[in-house]
């Protein structure tokens, strides 16, 4: 802790920016549920550089991307890159930028928390909800500028059901297995919320599905159900503003991940290990990654279902969730084992309302 010290991009009025408990919220499920995967890495032979420009910039990449034990998958970025520059097989660009994906959901996870030390708890759980499906979301637009409605589809379906299924069910049959003789308890009023939101979500998908369906002829309600179609997602996105707004200002306490003991081995505060405007350049860096990799994914998804044999909805519904979330997927089990089951709950119904509220109507708008 003594390099913290030493580094005054990471002072605040001369003291090292720490996690307190008053802005302890700003750390959602989403993020807690990736800090499983993270590592401590020593600083002892970078602390020891006599230049403080190299120092920091050597920090910065020990603690960002070193600093996961994904850190093994970050040579798929560069090697999706080589490999559609150079022309490589297109299924193998489709694997690596998939490979890639997985990290870089994970570090936007961890910088966002790191810039939440700086801003506040507020602004730092608004980045958190904002960015926690990012990689859906990013992959969502591609596919819709390509006019790729079906990978729109199938991957935000994809992700919801394997929130809902996979994630929550691997958790609570990992917890109770690994928790045998233990009660098992989770705060039912967040998970209350949720579970409504959700019903809310399917009653205006419901709307303009049962409006097309009951016409005499399809060709008389395609306009009314557009506009039907649109006036829900207008409907959604004001709902889920408003549950913003209920998780981070009126309600916060229902939402704070109890992470007590996690924090560290010592029981010592977190504190900020990259600087304010370090995590603002790395945020913006990982988003232009995951765009690139993204518009990959979506450009060589058909040729990866030919050469495989594998259907364009089958890689869409169940391989981009999967790989796109694999480590809060990994932290919402690792918790659940630990008996937190408000983490891996809030991980699995937060992402599946975010995707289902925001990032499907969004893209529909």
């Amino acid at each position: 802790m003594g390099s913290h010290q030493q580094e005054p991009w990471l002072l605040e009025n001369g003291k090292p920016r720490v996690l307190t408990k008053e802005n302890r919220h700003g750390r959602s499920a989403h993020s807690m549920s990736s800090t499983s995967l993270r590592k401590k890495s020593s600083r002892t032979l970078v602390s020891k550089l006599p230049c403080a420009t190299l120092r920091s910039i050597l920090l910065n990449l020990q603690e960002v991307i070193l600093g996961t034990k994904l850190s093994i998958l970050i040579p798929a970025i560069p090697a999706a890159i080589i490999a559609e520059c150079y022309g490589f097989g297109r299924p193998w660009i489709f694997i690596l930028s998939l490979l890639g994906l997985t990290p870089l959901a994970e570090r936007v996870s961890f910088i966002t928390e790191q810039v939440a030390f700086y801003t506040g708890p507020t602004v730092g759980g608004l980045l958190n909800a904002t960015c926690g499906n990012v990689t859906e979301l990013i992959i969502a637009i591609f596919a819709l500028s390509s006019n790729k409605i079906a990978v729109v589809k199938y991957s935000l379906l994809g992700s919801i059901l394997s929130n809902l299924l996979l994630v929550l069910g691997t958790s609570l049959l990992c917890g109770g297995i690994a928790n045998l003789k233990v009660e098992q308890k989770y705060d039912r009023r967040q998970a209350d919320v949720n579970s409504l939101m959700l019903l809310l979500g399917l009653l205006c998908y419901l709307l303009p599905m049962l409006f097309k369906y009951s016409g005499a002829s399809a060709a008389l309600t395609v306009d009314p159900s557009l506009h039907l179609s649109r006036a829900s997602s207008i409907v959604m996105l004001i709902a889920y503003v408003v549950y913003i707004v209920f998780q981070l200002w009126t309600h916060r306490q229902l939402f704070e991940a109890e992470d007590e003991g996690e924090d560290g081995e010592d029981g010592e505060e977190e504190q900020a290990v990259i600087g304010l405007w370090s995590g603002i350049a790395w945020l913006v860096g990982m988003t232009v990654f995951i765009a690139v990799l993204s518009e990959y994914v979506v450009d060589t998804i058909e040729d990866a279902s030919d050469s495989w044999g594998l259907s364009v909805s089958f890689l869409s519904i169940i391989l981009l969730p999967i790989v796109g979330n694999a480590a809060e997927h990994a932290g919402a089990i690792i918790f659940a084992f630990k008996n937190k089951l408000d983490i891996s709950l809030g991980v699995a119904l937060g992402s599946a309302t975010q995707i289902a509220m925001f990032v499907v109507r969004y893209t529909h708008l």
